[in-house]
């Protein structure tokens, strides 16, 4: 295993045109970072430390900023805004018809609703850039400013979240992989010592052998995650092979229908979402009326991460976006209309409405068992941190999944670009 490995890798570095995409993502992530620890200006930084350290949700929300947020950088509001704005503009595709004909008009549509993402993305930073200075502000941790100093923070917090989407969609171009889910995935590897720094020094002598089976459990959860990301349900194709107007026999071959089909992409959208209740209910908590004010304390709590309201809500939201996001990413309508025109069938399905009808049932009963095991995963490491105390260990089960997904993509990126070149040197 060690030795595919390194002969992965090796091949990979040995290849000019990988090489370079793989020197170009390097140098866009050292300055992704690099920006990301400029700060913004008028806070108290050793404070502001101290109050996401004592809090689940605002550690949570640092991670996945990539420590932008901690920090309070120019970049502290990360990619949320733009995978919110991701989120709107791919439920516009299923109820408005105009972004629906958008969706399949091929590169120009997909394009077009690109653009209306990102022209999305600027309102809301400036929304959730004025939401964090508040919240900062009820917690002392920023003072007051005038309405023209909040604007500017709020200016600054937008421009940096577009300056992180440039330089994702210069990975996608020019790098390996997808940029926004590599740069999210780099903000969680960057976290990841700090997190475990913190989480051991809360362990206790007696919690150690806790601490040793969660290590245990975590292994298995990762084997689990590449086993289901790589399962595959292969449907058998048969080819009419023609001369004239005769047909001559048929060759065969398969059809994979992979049972995580949406990839990472349901878990970014769910924890986007998930965080907001506590969010506005922080919002809300220093308003000047007691009633809203207690209702909003009343939603903190229960959207508290280790809740169990919170993880209900958190795994039907991985269960319906992976849903939500297959249907986008796979249409069985296409599919059985490309095998048709290329004379292709599955045995025993009649072309058309049947072949539609049967890889719907199958997309669907595979996803099933997708979608359970990432809720399943994506809330197991809150309810064990629950158990062997150590509150820090939250972000596991999230972290992995997009950690262990993206590694999995790049490999599978770096692995087709490489079969790609071998063909084009026989070609040659």
């Amino acid at each position: 295993m060690i030795a595919e490995i390194f002969a992965f890798f090796s091949r990979s570095i040995n290849s000019p045109d990988i090489r370079k995409k793989i020197v170009i993502t390097g140098l866009i992530l050292a300055a992704y970072r690099f920006i990301g620890h400029i700060p913004a200006a008028g806070l108290d930084r050793s404070s502001l430390q101290a109050l996401f350290a004592g809090s689940a949700l605002l550690s949570l929300l640092d991670v996945f900023s990539g420590g932008t947020l901690a920090n309070f950088s120019i970049m502290a509001l990360g990619l949320a805004p733009y995978i919110n704005a991701s989120i709107i503009m791919q439920l516009f595709t299923f109820a408005i018809p105009r972004f629906e004909e958008l969706s399949k008009e091929g590169e120009y549509g997909q394009e077009k609703i690109n653009q209306y993402t990102r022209f999305l993305t600027i309102p809301l930073s400036l929304f959730q850039g004025f939401g964090i200075y508040v919240l900062l502000n009820n917690q002392n941790i920023i003072p007051s400013l005038t309405p023209f100093g909040v604007m500017a923070l709020a200016i600054t917090m937008m421009a940096g979240t577009m300056l992180a989407i440039w330089l994702g969609e210069l990975i996608t171009e020019y790098g390996v992989g997808n940029g926004i889910s590599f740069l999210i995935f780099a903000g969680i590897i960057a976290r990841m010592p700090v997190v475990i720094g913190r989480s051991a020094a809360t362990v206790q002598s007696e919690n150690v052998m806790s601490i040793m089976v969660f290590l245990i459990v975590a292994i298995v959860i990762i084997g689990l995650i590449v086993f289901v990301n790589e399962g595959t349900r292969q449907i058998p194709i048969r080819h009419a092979r023609a001369r004239g107007r005769v047909q001559e026999g048929s060759s065969a071959s398969y059809l994979p229908l992979r049972v995580n089909q949406a990839g990472v992409i349901p878990i970014i959208f769910a924890v986007s979402l998930v965080l907001m209740p506590s969010l506005v209910g922080q919002f809300l908590a220093g308003v000047g009326n007691p009633k809203v004010a207690n209702i909003a304390v009343r939603i903190t709590e229960l959207f508290n991460p280790q809740s169990v309201v919170y993880n209900v809500f958190y795994f039907f939201l991985v269960f319906g976006f992976t849903y939500f996001y297959t249907a986008i990413v796979f249409n069985p309508e296409k599919i059985a209309e490309n095998l048709q025109k290329g004379g292709s069938f599955i045995p025993g399905i009649r072309p058309g409405s049947q072949t539609v009808s049967y890889l719907s049932f199958v997309l669907s009963r595979i996803t099933m068992i997708g979608a359970l095991f990432l809720g399943l995963i994506a809330i197991l490491p809150s309810l064990m941190s629950g158990i062997i105390g150590v509150s820090n260990l939250v972000i596991g089960g999230t972290g992995i999944l997009i950690v262990v997904s993206v590694v999995l993509e790049l490999t599978r990126d770096i692995e087709a670009q490489l079969v790609m070149r071998k063909y084009e040197g026989i070609l040659r």
